[in-house]
């Protein structure tokens, strides 16, 4: 047996790797919910971690995980690579696939798991507004995927909305860019997975009568085609309109996305045309961790940056940074700290936060009044969290083992 990995753990030496993934006993084993895959798939707890074992071919496994890495080093939302563990064999000597083992994504499902009950059409569109703009984000990347699909993604919620991060990167490559040819193909590749995997809700009862499998594969590629538009589209302003270059880049960060410089030039009429060069996603969320330590999706770090600008505003607070720690110390934390332990499983502490800023909202707007922060959260523990799952538990942090 041969372990390359990224993480130095003694305990991936006491895994049953002479024995077939599908034959693992259950004391190995976490029960969490999974998405379709051509290989078999098993989730295991070493240590505080779960992670993800999929048994596929050598070469496969090895390119796979270079690919992870890489996308890792760019800080591209995927999963995490650990380890590649070939030259399995059985007790008797016959040969074993090699297995590609990945840290499981705290707070994240697969798209089937999100419902128990039909898929309504706001929700999907929220899913395919998640796939569209991690599409965008790995074509700006120069990341062909090559199996684009909702299958091989796994969603986190997001403040409302989903996060998209990729799983499955067995047929992608990493380019310096990419042509519109190649974006074309992901693009085709994803309508055409996206349709099945509708059809696939439909005959199981999941999707509400009023979508249909036909707009939804469609949907996906007209919601990528708007954001890739307004993150690269040249635009022609006059000379005395720069505050029309100010307003692009507010929209871009709006988006999510940071500007990391303006290609300017003029034309004939002694206008200028402008492109701005979009480096990455995740505006809102490098802000908030630059300010207060805190690591959030996007929509979630969107709307607390909005808290604590707020904050900082009523207390007349003139340095960010100052504003920021005691916004962290003085507002979100004692939050956090009044759920009870018994809750403190059903949702992420910035997922948390968010959620009861919105509860804040419609309890204010019902009252004709701002009510203020602490009723909103005694409001929302006894009324909204209570009745919540254990996310946490279903997710994959501080599971029992089945069997």
């Amino acid at each position: 047996m041969r372990i390359t990995s990224a993480l130095v753990d003694p305990a991936l030496l006491d895994l049953p790797w002479s024995t077939p993934l599908e034959q693992w006993p259950a004391h190995h084993l976490v029960a969490l919910p999974q998405g379709i895959s051509r290989h078999v798939v098993r989730f295991v707890r070493l240590g505080e971690f779960v992670y993800a074992v999929k048994e596929t071919g050598e070469r496969v496994a090895e390119r796979e995980y270079d690919l992870l890495r890489a996308l890792e080093r760019i800080d591209f939302p995927s999963v995490e690579a650990i380890a590649i563990v070939a030259d399995r064999c059985t007790d008797d000597g016959e040969p074993l696939d090699p297995v590609l083992i990945t840290r499981h994504l705290q707070f994240s499902l697969p798209y089937r798991a999100l419902f128990s009950h039909t898929l309504r059409p706001e929700t999907m569109g929220r899913l395919l507004d998640a796939l569209a703009a991690l599409i965008v984000r790995m074509h700006l990347t120069g990341f062909f995927w090559g199996d684009c699909s909702l299958s091989n993604t796994l969603f986190r919620r997001d403040a409302g909305a989903f996060a998209a991060y990729l799983v499955d990167a067995e047929t992608g490559a990493l380019h310096r860019s990419l042509s519109n040819g190649q974006r074309g193909e992901d693009l085709e590749i994803a309508r055409v997975n996206i349709f099945g995997e509708a059809l696939d809700l439909q005959a199981a009862g999941l999707l509400h009568d009023a979508i249909d499998p036909e707009v939804v594969c469609e949907e996906v590629v007209q919601r990528y085609e708007r954001l890739w538009h307004e993150i690269t589209y040249e635009q022609q302003i006059e000379r005395d309109a720069r505050h029309d270059i100010e307003g692009r880049i507010r929209r871009l960060n709006e988006l999510g996305f940071d500007v990391a410089e303006v290609a300017m030039s003029t034309i004939d009429d002694g206008r200028y045309l402008i492109r701005p060069k979009v480096v990455d996603a995740g505006y809102h969320s490098r802000r908030l961790l630059r300010l207060t330590g805190l690591d959030a999706e996007e929509n979630q770090a969107r709307k607390l940056l909005n808290d604590l600008d707020a904050y900082r505003a009523e207390s007349d607070l003139v340095d960010e940074q100052q504003a920021a720690h005691r916004w962290l110390t003085e507002v979100f934390e004692p939050v956090v700290r009044a759920v009870p332990a018994h809750l403190r499983r059903k949702l992420e502490p910035q997922e948390l936060f968010t959620q009861i800023i919105e509860h804040k909202w419609l309890l204010s707007e019902q009252a004709g009044r701002d009510l203020g922060l602490a009723p909103a959260v005694q409001s929302f523990l006894t009324e909204v969290l209570v009745h919540r799952p254990d996310e946490q538990a279903v997710l994959g942090v501080e599971l029992t083992p089945t069997g």
